[in-house]
């Protein structure tokens, strides 16, 4: 999948196609679109259908459909494959230059009465292909450094020199090697480590700890650790200062899903880093070495530890087990902080690696405010506003008493996956984002839901032959919870449980110009006649970090 590049965004053509599709996205009847199609297909000189297939791609992927990918072929050789096959085994086995390789490719031709034959140029630009191949499985190592500089390559064949601090930071995910109880001592398995390095410093400068499994959420909780200033109390026994913050120019990860997603590509747009991945697994070192670091130095020392090899656990390592996921939480931070970071730099010798990034720092970092950044971090979508205010998604009716006066236009959702109760409204202008407001999910004002568990209550309802709808949703879940309570939880209930302790949930979504937005109130005496709720398909559900 192309990573958005921001600079791309800036040429006249990216600009055009955006002032069209805004035009497109206009409310208007089937004539006037129709008269807008034509228009569009005038200024980008291409067909109608074209047109449509840009607003269909817009609509999937956003800002990436402005980016013209090009042809999928370009670079290839477009001669028969027996041609390419016969002009490789030439030029391997009997080394010859491409002149000769030509002249057996035309002696070949009139032996067997071939009038259509590859050219000299074509000859040579297979032969250029295949040396540039051969150049690169030579130099299969990472570029590592050059000189006094250290150099990253990525999948797109951009190499990274790395100079200053919050330069380029790395991130990713480990299975902490260590096994967990909760405060009631029932185990609860490994949890899994995140981790921001500063490349230029080593430093750690964000972490994230949990039991959910990697996900642009997980990274997007990381990438807040990272970014704001770090502030503990007492009871994490800090004995020196953890100031790393601030935002990073590039963001350099492996190809996994996670950092794929779409999720992780409009954070960066927002906060301004572009992504880049791994172009081999020999460039993630940096960001890998901590782990058996801390998995060897500082897991290996606290009771559950099981080692990395699984045949090979400690016979008593679950029965030792007996750290919950806050007390994990306090002794890793106060080894990042206490000692990880207080390590001297192998490449400098006289600096430690927290003096290495304040040292590194071309400029004071940028700290965003903590709302603001809450803000980012959200997963975006694209809805339609009905007439009265309301608006759909994950099958629940959303209203909002601001949005009424923009019936019929496509907007920008905001969402925190952990609580979708509430979201947040935004008009896409084309040089901005216009905040319109706060969505509430109707019958859900002061409860709390996350997306997971809307996705599995809408299943259930559904696989139960019921209509979906709020209120139904809404006894369901409360039947479910009042069951649980009566029945021991499972591992996952727990897992939650103490997650959520360590980190705990957002408080309801409040917007940008909050104090002039006037509030959804619904009189609890109003008739369900007088509601105009537009009627609404059910569809099922997949995840859409990939």
């Amino acid at each position: 999948m192309e990573l958005v590049n921001p600079d791309d965004l800036n040429s006249v053509e990216s600009r055009l196609k955006l002032e069209i599709i805004e035009k497109l996205s206009e409310p208007c009847d089937r004539k006037t679109y129709g008269e807008r199609l034509r228009s569009a297909a005038q200024q980008l000189k291409c067909s109608v259908r074209t047109v449509q297939r840009l607003m269909k791609k817009w609509e999937e992927e956003g800002l990436a459909a402005l980016i013209d990918s090009g042809r999928i072929d370009k670079g290839k050789p477009r001669i028969a494959e027996d041609w390419q096959q016969f002009i490789k085994k030439v030029y391997s086995n009997d080394k010859c230059t491409p002149a000769q390789v030509f002249t057996k490719v035309r002696n070949k031709a009139r032996q067997e009465g071939l009038k259509d034959y590859p050219s000299h140029m074509t000859v040579y630009r297979i032969l250029r292909l295949v040396k540039e191949a051969k150049e690169k499985e030579e130099s299969i190592r990472n570029l590592g450094w050059k000189g006094s500089r250290l150099a990253l390559k990525t999948r797109d064949g951009e190499v990274l020199e790395i100079d200053y601090s919050n330069q380029v930071w790395q991130c990713d995910h480990t299975r902490a090697d260590i096994l967990l109880v909760d405060k009631y001592g029932h185990q609860m398995g490994r949890p899994w480590l995140t981790t921001v390095i500063d490349t230029y410093s080593r430093a750690i400068v964000g972490i994230n700890l949990g039991y959910d499994a990697p996900s642009s959420s997980v990274v997007a909780l990381a990438l807040r650790n990272a970014i704001m200033p770090k502030q503990y109390g007492v009871e994490y026994k800090l004995y020196a200062d953890w100031p790393t913050c601030g935002t990073p120019d590039h963001l350099f990860t492996d190809g996994g899903k996670d950092f794929r997603s779409n999720h992780l590509r409009q954070i960066g747009l927002q906060l301004g880093f572009i992504c880049h991945l791994r172009d081999r697994p020999s460039e993630g070192g940096i960001v890998e070495r901590p782990f058996g670091t801390i998995n060897t130095q500082f897991l290996s020392t606290l009771p559950g530890y099981t080692g990395s090899n699984v045949q090979d656990r400690p016979p008593e390592a679950e029965a030792e087990a007996c750290l919950t996921l806050q007390e994990l939480e306090k002794l890793l931070v106060a080894y990042i902080v206490n000692t990880y970071n207080q390590r001297l730099d192998a490449r400098m010798g006289d600096q430690t690696r927290i003096q290495r990034w304040e040292a590194g720092l071309l400029k004071q970092p940028r700290v965003i405010p903590e709302h603001e950044l809450h803000i980012c971090l959200m997963r975006q979508t694209r809805r339609t506003i009905y007439r009265g205010g309301y608006l759909q998604f994950e099958n629940l009716a959303y209203r909002g008493e601001a949005l009424a006066e923009h019936a019929g236009e496509n907007i920008v959702l905001r969402y925190d996956p952990r609580n979708i109760a509430q979201v947040l409204v935004y008009r896409h202008d084309p040089d901005r984002e216009v905040y319109l407001g706060v969505a509430q999910a109707l019958e859900f004002e002061g409860e709390v839901l996350a997306l997971d568990d809307a996705k599995a209550h809408s299943r259930r309802i559904r696989e139960d032959g019921k209509a979906v709808s709020n209120d139904a949703m809404l006894d369901e879940m409360r039947d479910r919870e009042a069951f649980v309570d009566q029945k021991n939880k499972s591992r996952k209930d727990r897992q939650k449980d103490e997650q959520a302790d360590l980190r705990p949930t957002t408080p309801p979504i409040i917007g940008p110009d909050s104090s002039d937005e006037p509030s959804v109130d619904v009189q609890p005496d109003e008739s369900p006649e007088e509601l105009d709720i537009p009627e609404f398909d059910i569809w099922d559900f997949d995840d859409d970090d990939a």
